[in-house]
C-alpha cells in the first residue's frame, strides 16, 4: 500500500540527521514506497469553497532523503497542494513552542478529519499539552504546583526545598531553572517568568534522582516499543540530549511498566499514535510529549530495534481502517 505522505515540519536544511526522528520516519516512510512531501507550517492555509471544511492547502516539496551528512535531501519543485485530495497522511513534526500560531495550524489540520489521517491526531495534541495532561496521571508525578502568585510559589519552595521551576509550555530542556534551598533567586526569577509568558509556571522538588538518569520512553499507538536514559552533562542538571546530555540503552522498571500500562489505552484511542514520556530516577513521571516527540534513533542504535517502522505500522492500520 503506496501513501502519499506530507511532513509539517522545520526547514530540512537544519535538522541533524543523526538524531531527528522526524528525519528517521520519512527514510522508513520512502524505504516502504511512501510518497514524500515537505511544507513548512506557515504554508497551511484554509479557504472557503461552500463544504464544511473547506480547502486545506500548503505549499509544499516532493523530496527523497538519505542518511548522507551534508547531502541529506533532494527536492522538487514547490507547488501548492490540496491536503484532502493530494495527501493521504500528515505528520504534524514541528517543533514547539506550543503556542496560539501551534494551535491554529492543528486546528486547520483537524478539518481534514475523515479525509487524511494527520499524526499525531491535531485535536488531542491541542487537548494535551505536555505539562497539562501529565496532570492526568499525577499520581505518578512528583509533587507539583502550576501557579503564577508569587506567595503560592514561595510557599511551595519553602515546604520542599530546593526546586526546578520551567515555563508550563516550554520545550527541549530550555529555561528550567534550580533554585537552591534558601529560594534567595525565587522572586526575580518569577519576576523573569511572568513578563515572558502569560501562562502560569511548574515548580517541582529537585530530584537528586536525576543523577540516576532521566528516562525517555517511546510508546507507538499505546504500546512501550522502547527506552533511552538521558545523563547530565557536566556541569548541568538537565539531562535533554539537546542540552549536552548523553544517553544509555534502558529497560523499564516495575513503576515505569506500570506507567506505560495506565496510559496506553487512551494515547491510543485519542490517536496519539507516537509519544515520549520521561521519567526520572526509575518512577517520577514529568512529561507527557505529544507534539513532536524525540528519541527513536537513539534507542533502535542501543537496541536494534526499527521504532520508525513501528509507527509506520500503526499509521498504515490507522489509514486502512478509515
Amino acid at each position: 500500500m503506496s501513501l502519499r505522505v506530507a511532513v509539517q515540519m522545520d526547514p530540512l536544511e537544519s535538522i541533524n540527521i543523526a538524531g531527528d526522528s522526524s528525519f528517521a520516519l520519512m527514510l522508513s516512510a520512502q524505504e516502504r514506497g511512501h510518497e514524500v512531501w515537505h511544507y513548512d507550517v506557515g504554508s497551511l492555509a484554509w479557504q472557503s469553497d461552500g463544504t464544511p471544511s473547506g480547502r486545506i492547502t500548503a505549499h509544499a516539496a516532493p523530496v527523497t532523503v538519505q542518511r548522507v551528512e551534508g547531502n541529506h535531501f533532494t527536492a522538487g519543485e514547490r507547488r501548492r497542494i490540496d491536503l484532502a485530495k493530494d495527501i493521504d497522511v500528515v505528520l504534524m513534526r514541528q517543533d514547539p513552542p506550543f503556542h496560539l500560531g501551534y494551535i491554529s495550524a492543528a486546528f486547520l489540520l483537524d478539518r481534514l478529519k475523515g479525509t487524511t489521517l494527520v499524526i499525531n491526531d491535531p485535536r488531542e495534541v491541542v487537548n494535551a499539552p505536555e505539562k497539562m495532561f501529565v496532570l492526568d496521571y499525577a499520581r505518578f508525578m512528583p509533587p507539583t504546583m502550576i501557579a503564577r502568585h508569587l506567595d503560592d510559589l514561595k510557599a511551595f519552595q519553602k515546604e520542599h526545598g530546593s526546586v526546578v521551576m520551567k515555563p508550563l509550555h516550554g520545550n527541549g530542556g530550555k529555561a528550567i531553572f534550580r533554585l537552591d534551598a534558601d529560594g534567595t533567586n525565587l522572586s526575580a526569577l518569577s519576576e523573569v517568568f511572568n513578563q515572558t509568558w502569560p501562562e502560569p509556571h511548574m515548580i517541582q522538588p529537585f530530584l537528586p534522582e536525576v543523577s540516576e538518569g532521566d528516562k525517555r520512553i517511546v510508546l507507538v499507538d499505546g504500546e512501550f516499543t522502547g527506552a533511552i536514559n538521558r545523563f547530565p552533562g557536566e556541569g548541568e542538571f538537565r539531562s535533554n540530549l539537546a542540552q549536552g546530555g548523553h544517553a544509555e540503552s534502558a529497560t523499564l522498571t516495575p513503576r515505569e511498566e506500570e506507567i506505560c500500562a495506565a496510559m496506553g489505552p487512551e494515547l491510543k484511542k485519542r490517536g496519539l499514535v507516537f509519544v515520549g514520556i520521561d521519567v526520572i530516577g526509575g518512577k517520577w513521571l514529568t512529561e507527557i510529549n505529544v507534539t513532536s516527540p524525540t528519541g527513536i534513533v537513539a534507542i533502535d542504535k542501543f537496541n536494534g530495534t526499527d521504532t520508525p517502522g513501528l509507527i509506520w505500522d500503526a499509521i498504515e492500520r490507522r489509514h486502512a481502517a478509515m
